[in-house]
């Protein structure tokens, strides 16, 4: 065995031992915020930049979203999508049903949600980045969705009342935290007895190399903060739900770099649905 090569397995074993749920130690939360916000400007903005993913309608489809739903929501809201997976049909929400979406961004799921609860039901986003905040906002109050309600928090430390949702949502956010177990246990905790979470999210296949999560960037372009998927479904357990379906989805990032983590890692896309015990 080459140098690089015993180098590389060295690389592998520590990866095993690394915190996974709790990245705290890995990343400097400051300026991974900063760096996730810069992004996701550059999204609500719908500009031109060098971005690790797709965005937009045409991803929405393919992941699997209802035409119907999304002729039905603002189209400068669609223009900003960046999820992962396609969720909404495990939330399976309902009429005047009160549902918290985890990182909403310019409001594609939040606006879909609101369509599925009615004007007697609530939709809450939110979101840490202000310019997606605004937009969402923008579209809301032009719109008429009056049962959406826009918040500028982060999602490990959210200002609501214990048991105040029906369901939560979430869509290719969570592994942007370092603190996954925080957003878990947040989530727990909001949501009544018996609430559901319906999440779409990127996971990874085995435990990724310290150097790379120790790479703003790649969290920024939802690598690095990608967790092995046992670790993930272990991590939703320990905070108190019962994982039910579990499904791959159909994603793909386009940079060369993201996808070189990916075959590397095994990276991938799933939803997930569960329940909170109760």
């Amino acid at each position: 065995m080459s140098s690089d090569q015993i180098a590389t397995a060295d690389e592998l074993s520590l990866a095993e031992r690394l915190p996974q749920a709790d990245a705290s130690s890995l990343v400097d939360r400051a300026l991974l915020e900063a760096q996730v916000q810069e992004m996701y400007r550059h999204v609500a903005r719908e500009e031109e930049a060098e971005l690790h993913f797709a965005v937009g309608r045409p991803l929405a489809l393919r992941l699997g979203y209802p035409s119907e739903l999304l002729d039905a929501i603002p189209t400068e809201a669609l223009a900003s999508f960046a999820g992962v997976g396609y969720h909404l049909d495990l939330a399976a929400l309902a009429p005047r049903e009160r549902v918290l979406d985890l990182g909403s961004g310019s409001g594609t799921d939040v606006f879909c949600a609101a369509l599925q609860v009615g004007t007697r039901g609530a939709v809450v986003g939110v979101d840490f980045t202000d310019e997606q905040i605004g937009k969402a906002k923008r579209l809301r109050d032009r719109d008429g969705f009056s049962q959406v309600e826009l918040v500028q928090a982060s999602i490990d430390a959210l200002p609501f009342e214990s048991a105040s949702f029906d369901a939560v949502i979430s869509n290719g956010v969570i592994n942007l935290s370092p603190v996954k177990h925080r957003v878990f246990a947040e989530a727990a905790r909001v949501l009544r007895p018996g609430g559901r979470l319906a999440i779409a999210d990127i996971v990874s296949g085995r435990p990724l190399k310290e150097r790379t999560r120790r790479s703003v960037e790649l969290w920024a372009a939802c690598i690095a903060g990608a967790i092995p998927r046992r670790s993930y479904l272990t991590s939703l357990e320990a905070a108190g739900f019962r994982v039910g379906e579990v499904r791959t989805n159909d994603y793909d990032f386009i940079s060369a770099r993201a996808l070189d983590a990916c075959s590397t890692y095994g990276v991938e896309s799933i939803s997930v649905a569960a329940a909170k015990d109760g």
